[in-house]
């Protein structure tokens, strides 16, 4: 029997696009690659249904399993690529969810 695949949810907002796409994206695509991630949200647009209207990023990210997400968070790779995305966005919520 396999794990439950593991998924990152986060919300933010982005305060200087161009230096998060360029220093920040470059970084964490890199690594959840490394840790065999895959972008299934990465913007794009929203209808909200229920709840505030605002300018929030929303991002989705599956890996294999639950565990492999937090090591993904947990590795230097993505710390280093957090530093990154700190200067440029602020981040409203961020989950490590464990998939059913």
């Amino acid at each position: 029997m396999s794990s439950p695949k593991g998924y990152v949810f986060v919300e933010l907002v982005v305060r200087d696009p161009e230096n998060f796409k360029d220093q920040y994206q470059v970084r964490s695509t890199a690594a959840v690659a490394g840790f065999g991630g895959k972008f299934l949200v990465r913007g794009g647009a929203v209808s909200i249904k229920t709840g505030p209207s605002d300018e929030r990023r929303r991002v989705l990210i599956e890996f294999e399993s639950y565990e492999k997400a937090l090591a993904w968070y947990d590795s230097p790779l993505s710390q280093e690529a957090k530093t990154y995305r700190d200067q440029f966005a602020h981040v409203i919520t961020f989950y490590v969810i464990q998939g059913a």
